[in-house]
């Protein structure tokens, strides 16, 4: 083979350039070395190439892409065939390094092999490549091996080439294999050397995109033990999101058909999904698990219990005491009459507050009005004290209207949303997820300006924040795990969210998808329990629009 001419070189070097600018701009490692090892074979004009990298275990050599142009063969890489040659071992069975194999030389050594013929060389053992040959009715010749490190030494594969042929030859002899010139050596240990830094790097930020969504999922699995039902919440909210973002990237018509998502645009909104509530991780136990409107660390009904007790005992007693008069039939029956209806209106009134004690949607005045006279009723304490029956901690939150917690708690519960605001928004976010906080922060706001933290509207919240929000009142709904109410169902799901886009809660138009999409069927199938999913008439949804 000639040398290479100071065009062809400079033509070589500038493809080189090239190379180097688009592997930098590479995020698919497969897509990434099946382009290295192409941009080699054109670099050299070699006929044929494969890639190897090096196993998890490193103990071996994994073959990822073959090519060979006379053969026609393409194995691995992106779009191949399935590879059937084995992996190269690195190592033989008693732990001895393997120096036979070319690939695996290159590999321990970090030197590269340029050899003039196989056939006619010593050292290596090629009885694999004479068997292609013989299969093939192919003839390998020359056989240029580099290794691929990065900047630490590290091997990260091995590059192999076969055949090299001359440029200058008329087209009959184009064909015919040549060797590998030191020219070309050094330029494909070159691009070795950045193919390996690239894919370095492109592992790297693998590894620290994996390792952000860990740490993610770690402050889900605390969130999870502190409160399993909030933990599920935080798993099924992103799994709702991504179904709704994928239902209007396909919406082609109406107001929502501009919008559309890519893979990084995805990821981002995932990303805030998994984080919409990590606030949550500072909200005490006792108020995210209240399931009734009187517990804290205890349910305190057990103490409104014990006073009706007391109660009951100084009836009895006082009744003994009436008894002990000298003996009147007649009136020992009134005193007795007497005893068991105020032991009866004891009894209903205890058993009124115990149904009181538990959260409704909206709990009636006239419930309202008798939890205020029963806590009229006086009773004597340890001390000897009288006082009234209920004080007015415990009647302000038995008379709770919607739900178990009073005002103070359902500040301290909606709480969780500045903290997560804040927190992600103390992270120096990459560009590519810059916008999580403003997605995770706007899951309780309303369309309407009334939601909570910052009372945006709509024109000021993004469609992914505002699909966060449709997912997170759904997943709320339809939830069995909750302390404080039991699952609905599907039908009754989509009647109450449709009495929120009718007040101004949801967005109209994302609501419109959801249903007609049939959004709520496909994550219903997925995380509801069937018995919750009932026949579902669309056209009786409040404010849908088909």
């Amino acid at each position: 083979m000639t040398t290479p001419s100071y065009e062809e070189v400079a033509q070589r070097l500038e493809k080189l350039t090239e190379l180097s600018v688009e592997l930098s701009s590479h995020r698919n490692i497969p897509l990434l070395l099946e382009r290295i090892l192409r941009a080699a074979k054109d670099i050299t004009r070699a006929d044929g190439g494969t890639l190897y990298r090096v196993s998890a275990d490193q103990q071996s050599l994994a073959f990822h892409i073959s090519i060979n142009d006379t053969l026609g063969l393409y194995q691995g890489g992106v779009g191949g065939q399935p590879i059937d040659i084995a992996d190269i071992p690195l190592v033989d069975t008693d732990g001895n390094r393997n120096m036979s194999a070319v690939a695996a030389y290159a590999a321990h050594t970090r030197d590269s092999v340029n050899i003039e013929d196989v056939y006619a060389a010593g050292g290596f053992n090629f009885s694999g490549m004479r068997k292609f040959d013989a299969k093939f009715q192919y003839h390998s010749r020359s056989l240029l091996t580099v290794p691929m490190q990065d900047h630490e030494g590290e091997l990260i594969g091995v590059l192999q080439l076969i055949n090299a042929r001359d440029p200058s030859a008329g087209d009959a002899e184009a064909c015919q294999p040549g060797p590998f010139s030191e020219t070309d050596q050094r330029f494909i240990e070159a691009l070795a050397s950045q193919a390996a830094i690239a894919i370095t790097n492109q592992a790297l930020i693998a590894l620290l995109e994996n390792l952000f969504e860990s740490f993610v999922n770690l402050i889900n699995i605390a969130i999870d033990e502190k409160s399993p039902n909030t933990g599920r919440h935080c798993q099924h909210v992103p799994e709702l999101t991504m179904m709704l973002a994928r239902a209007v990237h396909a919406t082609d018509t109406g107001p929502l058909a501009e919008f559309s998502m890519n893979q990084r645009d995805r990821r981002e909104l995932w990303m805030a999904g998994l984080l919409h509530d990590c606030g949550k991780i500072t909200t005490p136990v006792h108020v995210v698990e209240k399931s009734t409107k009187l517990q804290t660390i205890v349910d305190r009904i057990h103490h409104v219990d014990t006073r009706f007790e007391v109660l009951k005992r100084d009836a009895e007693i006082r009744m003994l005491k009436q008894r002990c008069a000298p003996c009147d039939p007649q009136r020992d029956a009134e005193i007795a009459q007497t005893l068991q209806q105020e032991l009866r209106a004891l009894d209903h009134d205890r058993d009124f507050l115990r149904r009181a004690n538990v959260g409704v949607e909206a709990m009636r005045e006239e419930d309202q009005r008798r939890v205020i006279e029963i806590a009229g009723r006086r009773w004597v304490g340890p001390d000897g004290s009288e006082r009234a029956l209920l004080d007015e901690e415990e009647v302000a939150n038995l008379t709770i209207r919607a739900g178990t917690l009073n005002a103070d708690e359902r500040t301290i519960i909606n709480n969780h949303v500045s903290v997560t605001i804040r927190m992600l928004e103390s992270l120096p976010w990459p560009k590519h997820l810059k916008n999580v906080p403003e997605y995770a922060g706007g899951h309780h706001e309303r369309m309407d300006g009334k939601g909570f933290p910052r009372g945006l509207l709509r024109e000021q919240m993004s469609v992914q924040a505002r699909m966060m929000a449709i997912a997170d009142i759904f997943e709320a709904l339809t939830a069995r795990d909750r302390p404080y109410k039991t699952g609905k169902s599907l039908a009754e799901s989509l009647r109450i969210l449709g009495g929120f886009r009718l007040r101004g809660h949801i967005d109209p138009d994302l609501f419109d998808v959801f249903v007609r999409r049939k959004v709520y069927l496909e994550y219903a199938e997925r995380f509801m329990d069937p018995a919750q999913i009932d026949q579902v008439d669309e056209s009786t949804i409040p404010g849908y629009v088909p």
